[in-house]
């Protein structure tokens, strides 16, 4: 079977599942982990998936205290692989090359980047790569001049361009050596360098084009309109929020860094295990909603949650609903409705089967506390954000299985794996047998 015959769901799914086993194998070789570290596979394909998915959980001690500069360079690789997308890199490769990117091709660099339309696909492709690493590099020049005062010049700069990828790609990686940036969580430089970088691979490579092309908010599209408004509006209540309910323990820097990173990135100037329940609950539903489409980042997505919102809205109110002067179409508000259907509904899985699992292993923890543990790591593997409550590296191995498929279930997007099942995936809709309409009793 060609190319063209497969559904493009299915070449996206097959190409993460392939960077991920590669990753893993190379993961695992001697020279990969420094001297007398002994690495399990499980370990390994955790730490792979969680690079490739840009997520940021690990199962070990620490990428820093763990991997060797091969080992560190592998996960760097991953994160960018993971980040842009292979098919993305791929297509990217045949361009430079000289080679045709056909209507095929163009298909599934569509759903890559999820499109509505082929139109300017190539050259939104340019853009995407272009714009990605001149982003990662401004972001390594910056994160230099904070960490050459801490590190060796050939150590800071390392770990500046490491930084850098990991932040832009909402990867929540660090090679730094400490617990997250929690050393670092009163610099205002690299926390605000850190937050600029998380917040542009956030909202898209969509927006990041429309914003550089059009610079007016009048002509912005009303996607870039929409990511900008929702991502604002998050970013501003998550402050509030975290600062009323960390109170003394959070400083308004760390409380807006949080509220950044949350979503997405998962890097942190603060020690959630002390978090308030009420906090860890904000973090959750954080993690949940994530970035935005055609991202470097995970969860539902800001405008499936501005969709159903503008709904609620409308719904309450008898009218239709309305944008910016247009009607949201019915198959938008369907699709975000069954992205929380389908998402909510493996998350309660995923929690149930650990719990389950969990059961048997002795943590020296209240049933109640180790169950919040668990509800706070799903919802981190399922936005690809990478925030823990330190459990991830006492997790059963059976556990750290299903965390790995959760993180590669939120880095595709719920709809994107049950569209695999869609046989007219490439047939217009026109032609179906329509049926009566039925209205059911709601409520």
């Amino acid at each position: 079977m060609n190319k063209k015959q497969l559904s493009p769901y299915i070449i996206i799914i097959i190409s993460f599942a392939a960077m991920i086993l590669v990753g893993s194998f190379l993961l695992i070789l001697p020279f990969a982990t420094k001297e007398n570290y002994t690495l399990s596979y499980i370990d390994s394909l955790f730490t792979a998936t969680s690079a490739v998915c840009v997520t940021g959980l690990v199962s070990v001690e620490s990428i820093a205290s763990t991997y060797t500069l091969f080992g560190q360079i592998i996960i760097y690789l991953l994160i960018q692989i993971g980040g842009l997308g292979f098919v993305t890199l791929v297509l990217f490769a045949f361009y430079l090359l000289g080679m045709k990117i056909g209507i095929g091709d163009r298909f599934l660099l569509k759903e890559a980047l999820n499109q509505t339309s082929m139109s300017g696909l190539v050259r939104l492709l340019k853009s995407t790569i272009i714009i990605s690493f001149s982003i990662q590099l401004i972001g390594a020049i910056i994160n230099f001049t904070v960490f050459s005062q801490f590190f060796e010049p050939l150590k800071a700069i390392w770990v500046s361009i490491f930084h850098a990828a990991s932040s832009f790609n909402n990867a929540g990686f660090d090679i730094i050596g400490s617990t997250s940036l929690m050393a670092y969580k009163d610099n205002i430089l690299l926390t605000l360098n850190t937050s600029f970088l998380i917040i542009t691979g956030g909202i898209g490579f969509i927006v990041i084009y429309d914003l550089l092309k059009h610079k007016k908010w009048k002509k912005l599209s009303i996607h870039s309109k929409i990511v900008i408004k929702t991502t604002f509006i998050l970013l501003l209540f998550g402050t509030l929020l975290f600062k009323i309910t960390e109170g003394n323990n959070m400083t308004w820097l760390q409380a807006f860094f949080q509220s950044t990173a949350a979503r997405t990135a998962g890097f942190s100037t603060f020690d959630w295990r002390l978090a308030t329940n009420a906090g860890a609950l904000i973090v959750c539903v954080l993690m949940y909603v994530g970035a935005s489409p055609s991202s470097t980042g995970g969860g539902i997505k800001t405008t499936t949650l501005y969709t159903l919102y503008k709904y609620v809205i409308s719904f309450a109110r008898g009218k239709k609903t309305i944008t910016h002067q247009r009607e949201i179409s019915k198959s938008s508000i369907s699709k975000a409705f069954a992205l929380i259907i389908l998402s909510i509904s493996f998350i309660i899985l995923i929690i149930l089967l650990i719990t389950f699992i969990e059961k048997f292993n002795d943590v020296g923890l209240t049933q109640s506390e180790y169950f919040q543990k668990i509800v706070f790591e799903v919802f981190s593997a399922f936005g690809t954000v990478g925030n823990s409550m330190g459990i991830t590296k006492g997790l059963h191995w059976l556990s750290k299985l299903l965390i790995t498929l959760t993180m590669l279930f939120g880095r595709l997007g719920p709809i994107t794996v049950i569209s695999v099942l869609n046989k007219s995936w490439n047939i217009e809709n026109e032609g179906h047998i329509k049926y009566l309409e039925e209205k059911i009793i709601i409520g």
